[in-house]
C-alpha cells in the first residue's frame, strides 16, 4: 500500500507504508531460507537468473526510466542512462563471476590448499534516491552472485519506482525490498550478516557504529566534494566543458560530481569566462522535455537546504557569477550558480552541496591546487587537467581520493573499483573488488 501521493513539478511521487517489524522479521526468516538453497547452487546457474533479470530489465527500460525521471526530477535522458548502465553491470558481473569466484589453489606443504569464496549469508542495504535503480543493483548484483541474499531499505520518495524494479526480480532471486521505518534499520542490522549504504557521512556514521557493536561487515559510499583542477598548460575550452557537464548534469544531485572548481591563477580569468559561457547554455525545464538540461531538485526541502548554503557563503564574502537566487518557477527549481571568492568561513568550502552549484577557488600554482583539493572532509574522487601527463600522474599520486582522472570528469566504470577515503566512507562497489566485499575469503589446508 502507498500511504500518500504527493504531486511536485507535475511529477507524481508515491510514498509507501512501512511494514512492522513484525512483518519483516517474518520476511526475513523466509529470505534466510532462500539464500540458503541459493548459496547451494553453482555460480553459473545463479548468474543465469541474473542474465534473465537483466533481460526483463532491458525489456522494461523505457517505462522505468520514466518513472525514475517523474519521483527524482532528473532528466529523461540521464534516466535512460541509469537503466543502461543497470543492465551492462549485471551483465558485466553475470559473465565475469564464475572466473572470478572460482576456487584458487595455493601451492604449500598441504597435499592441497585452497582459497574459496564463500557468502556471508544475508546482506541489509540502506539506500538514497538519486539513482533508485543503479545504487540498487550496484550493492546487489555482486553480492547476489556471491551467493549472498539481498534486503534493500529504499528511500521512500522512489516507491514507485523500487516497486515495480521488485516486480522485475521476482521469486527466482533472495532479493527482496525492506520497507522499514527508520528507527527499524538499527535491529534489522543486528539479524543481517552485513550492510551496505549509501548516503550521508552523518547516517553513515550511526549505522557503522551500529554494525561494528555487533560486528557486521560494512561498506559505506558516502558524500563527495570532488575537486576538478585545471593546470596552467591544460585545454581549458573542453576543461569548461567538463566542469559544466559534471557539476550539473543530474540537477547536481550526484555524489561523484565535480564539486570544487580550482584554477590557478595564471589561466583563471580565461578558464572562468568559457565556464560561465557553458553554464549560461543550460536550460531549466520539464525533466521529460528533449531541451531541458537542468531539472528541478528531487524535494523542496532540498532546494532550502542548498540556497541556505549559497545565502551563507554570500554573507561570508563569496560572490555569484551566475544564479544565486530563488526562482520565480514553483517547485524544486535552482539555477545554475557560480560561487567565487569562497573561503574557509563559507560553509560550502567543506560541506558538500547537493545541488546545482559550483565552488570556483583559485590557486596560487600547481602545489597549492593540490593543497586546496585535500583540505576537505571528503575523499571520494578527483579530476586533473593538464597538458603534461606525467606531472598530471605525480600530482594525482598526492591527492586524498578513491579515484583520480586525468583529462576526465570523475565517473563510474564497471571494470574498476569506486568509494572514497576520510568521509567519503570505506570499502568499493563495482570491479572483482566490489564482488569480494560480501564474501568469506575461506582458507582450505589439507594435509
Amino acid at each position: 500500500m502507498f500511504r500518500s501521493i504527493h504531486i511536485i513539478d507535475g511529477r507524481v511521487l508515491f510514498d509507501k507504508e512501512p511494514q512492522s517489524w513484525h512483518a519483516f522479521s517474518k520476511d526475513l526468516d523466509k529470505l534466510k531460507i532462500r539464500q540458503q538453497h541459493f548459496a547451494g547452487q553453482h555460480v553459473t546457474a545463479r548468474t543465469a537468473l541474473l542474465q534473465v533479470f537483466a533481460d526483463k530489465l532491458e525489456q522494461n527500460r523505457d517505462r522505468l526510466a520514466e518513472m525514475v525521471c517523474a519521483e527524482v526530477g532528473r532528466c529523461l535522458r540521464e534516466c535512460k542512462a541509469e537503466l543502461d548502465k543497470s543492465v551492462e553491470l549485471i551483465r558485466y558481473y553475470a559473465r565475469l563471476a564464475p572466473e572470478l569466484l572460482a576456487h584458487k589453489t595455493i601451492a604449500t606443504q598441504a597435499s592441497l590448499s585452497q582459497v574459496r569464496f564463500e557468502p556471508l549469508g544475508t546482506v541489509l542495504a540502506v539506500m538514497p534516491w538519486n539513482y533508485p535503480v543503479w545504487q540498487v543493483l550496484r550493492f546487489a548484483v555482486p553480492a547476489l552472485c556471491t551467493g549472498n541474499a539481498c534486503a534493500v531499505k529504499p528511500a521512500p520518495s522512489v516507491a514507485g519506482v523500487t516497486a515495480a524494479l521488485f516486480e522485475l526480480v521476482g521469486d527466482d532471486l533472495p532479493f527482496i525490498p525492506a520497507w522499514l521505518d527508520d528507527a527499524d534499520v538499527l535491529k534489522a542490522i543486528e539479524h543481517t550478516d552485513a550492510i551496505a549504504f549509501t548516503g550521508s557521512t552523518r547516517t553513515g556514521r550511526i549505522l557503522a557504529a551500529h554494525a561494528g557493536l555487533h560486528l557486521k561487515k560494512t561498506v559505506l559510499e558516502l558524500g563527495g566534494s570532488n575537486a576538478f583542477i585545471v593546470m596552467p598548460d591544460a585545454d581549458l575550452v573542453q576543461a569548461a566543458k567538463d566542469a559544466c557537464y559534471s557539476r550539473f548534469r543530474d540537477a547536481g544531485q550526484s555524489c561523484n560530481a565535480a564539486k570544487r572548481i580550482i584554477v590557478t591563477d595564471e589561466i583563471a580569468e580565461e578558464f572562468v569566462a568559457l565556464f560561465l559561457a557553458e553554464c549560461a547554455k543550460l536550460k531549466m525545464g520539464n525533466p521529460m522535455a528533449a531541451e531541458t538540461t537542468l531539472a528541478p531538485l528531487h524535494r523542496p526541502d532540498l532546494r532550502d537546504k542548498v540556497h541556505s548554503q549559497v545565502e551563507d557563503a554570500l554573507e561570508n564574502g563569496a560572490v555569484a557569477l551566475c544564479g544565486g537566487y530563488l526562482p520565480e518557477e514553483k517547485g524544486c527549481f535552482y539555477p545554475a550558480t557560480v560561487l567565487d571568492n569562497v573561503s574557509p568561513k563559507c560553509r560550502v568550502y567543506h560541506e558538500e552541496v547537493f545541488g546545482p552549484v559550483a565552488v570556483l577557488l583559485r590557486a596560487r600554482d600547481r602545489q597549492h591546487a593540490v593543497e586546496l583539493a585535500n583540505d576537505n572532509p571528503f575523499g571520494l574522487g578527483a579530476s586533473i587537467y593538464s597538458a603534461d601527463v606525467t606531472q598530471a600522474w605525480y600530482w594525482a599520486e598526492q591527492l586524498q581520493t578513491g579515484a583520480v582522472f586525468i583529462n576526465r570528469h570523475t565517473s563510474s566504470d564497471l571494470r574498476l573499483p569506486f568509494g572514497g577515503v576520510k568521509a567519503s566512507g570505506y570499502g568499493r562497489e563495482l570491479s572483482e573488488f566490489g564482488l569480494y566485499e560480501f564474501v568469506n575469503v575461506k582458507s582450505y589446508w589439507q594435509k
